[in-house]
């Protein structure tokens, strides 16, 4: 069956029969072939909804009583537009150009933004294994620390404060176990069973201490304490004398690269301002910052120097820092046709390769821009993420963001994985979230008393 997701999620239908009793187009032929397309749309409890109004070029369609439609006599690539008084619909486009009988379409009544984030949140839930952790997509057997600081922030905003806890609670129980052994922090991946394994990322472990920070300053400020110390007194130990911190250990024990992308992340994460982020902001100044334009790299020189999610996170991270950093995304910007339906999606890359929409980025930037109060450019891009919502195959209800558009690359022209463009991820799942919510996960520590000296981005 093709699915066109143009609200909160789908329904399951068999193969639909028959369409003689819908209001069918009166496009003629003129003697060159044609093609059919036949659906239904229904709400968000399989109930047909009639009257739904779909514009075909200067034609016009109609469902019938029971939700179904018929256009046929077309010609060419055709634009079919559904829409409705009560319904809202994404996308708002659909693109054929040859006969499809079964296609389903799903309304969502107006108004009802918090809805789409519950049908999210409801994926994450469903999501949640026996031990707390969430696989990174639907059935998959690898679980990353990121992805789960994501989900338990998600999950706070959502006032689920105990799903979040299952997540805390693994952690903390795995301290002396995991974090405290080896080079220390906790592993960048591990399956569904809990055994850890891959790099030690001080990016991910961050993360997971700026969830810790948002559950603290919202729910119980006690309760994972030792975890968050835990967790910071590792990160400041990761500084090197010029003041930039190692990106963690491999699983080998050798030492990563300083990062830009988990510095911002590091400089949030840890409470207050003293050395140690004076310290960070002085390395960033002098060894990731384009003065001239004003924005961090990811290297001073190269191909792959600029990367998108260094412009969101450095605006939301760095009290006062330069809008205009935010301006400069466009050498991202990027038009891709969905893998999953088609239709072309407009949103931002990675980086300069250009060759997908990166959805994970894309929630980030609508949170840039509306901290910005840029809330044009944030309804634009969080309106293109809608595009690509799609539906559980196994929690009726339940709906998603993949990682991607369709196939490309990640970072650094790294290829991506089989079913990053259509299969339900976390990452981006939560992003959207927040995204909806106006969340900011970075919020709570922004204000930390940095000066107006060390706001090198000022001069």
């Amino acid at each position: 069956m093709k699915i066109y997701t143009i609200c909160l999620f789908l329904l399951f239908t068999g193969v639909m029969t028959g369409c003689s009793d819908a209001q069918d187009s009166d496009i003629q032929t003129d003697g060159i072939a044609s093609y059919s397309i036949k659906g239904k749309v229904v709400d968000e409890n399989g109930i047909g909804i009639p009257q739904v109004e779909f514009m075909i070029g200067n034609h016009t369609v109609y469902s019938n009583t029971e939700g179904v439609w018929c256009a046929n006599y077309l010609q060419g690539t055709v634009e079919v537009m559904p829409s409705h008084h009560d319904f809202l619909f994404f996308p708002s486009q659909l693109n054929f150009s040859a006969t499809d009988s079964d296609v389903l379409l799903v309304g969502s009544t107006k108004n009802d933004k918090p809805a789409f984030a519950s049908n999210l949140l409801a994926w994450l839930k469903s999501m949640q294994l026996d031990n707390g952790l969430i696989a990174s997509v639907e059935q998959g057997n690898t679980i990353s620390l990121y992805d789960n600081a994501l989900a338990a922030l998600s999950f706070i905003t959502m006032n689920e404060y105990s799903a979040a806890e299952r997540i805390f609670d693994y952690f903390n129980q795995h301290i002396d176990s995991e974090f405290l052994s080896g080079t220390g922090g906790f592993h960048q991946f591990r399956d569904i069973s809990g055994k850890p394994n891959g790099d030690r990322w001080a990016g991910d472990n961050a993360w997971l201490l700026i969830a810790l920070n948002n559950y603290a300053s919202k729910v119980n400020p006690q309760k994972y304490n030792n975890l968050s110390i835990t967790i910071e007194t590792w990160l400041r130990g990761l500084q090197d004398a010029d003041g930039g911190v190692w990106g963690g250990t491999t699983v080998d024990g050798t030492r990563i690269d300083k990062v830009t992308e988990n510095m911002i992340d590091v400089y949030a994460a840890v409470h207050g301002y003293d050395e140690f982020h004076r310290s960070i902001l002085s390395f960033l100044k002098q060894y990731r910052y384009d003065a001239k334009e004003k924005f961090l790299v990811a290297s001073s020189t190269g191909r792959y120097q600029y990367a998108l999610d260094n412009h969101a996170w450095g605006y939301c991270a760095f009290e006062d820092f330069p809008i205009s950093s935010l301006n400069k995304t466009s050498i991202y910007q990027t038009t891709q046709k969905a893998t999953l339906n088609g239709v072309s999606i407009t949103g931002f890359a990675p980086d300069i390769d250009k060759d997908i929409v990166w959805l994970e980025g894309m929630g980030m930037m609508v949170i840039a821009f509306q901290k910005a109060q840029k809330d044009e450019l944030a309804s634009t891009y969080l309106n293109e993420t809608k595009k690509l919502f799609i539906p559980s195959r196994k929690y009726l209800g339940a709906l998603g963001l993949p990682y991607a558009s369709n196939s490309g690359s990640t970072f650094g022209n790294k290829e991506l994985w089989s079913g990053a463009d259509t299969e339900i991820c976390v990452s981006s799942t939560a992003w959207c979230i927040f995204s909806l919510l106006r969340f900011d996960p970075m919020a709570s520590e922004y204000h930390r008393g940095a000066t107006k000296t060390d706001k090198f981005w000022l001069e």
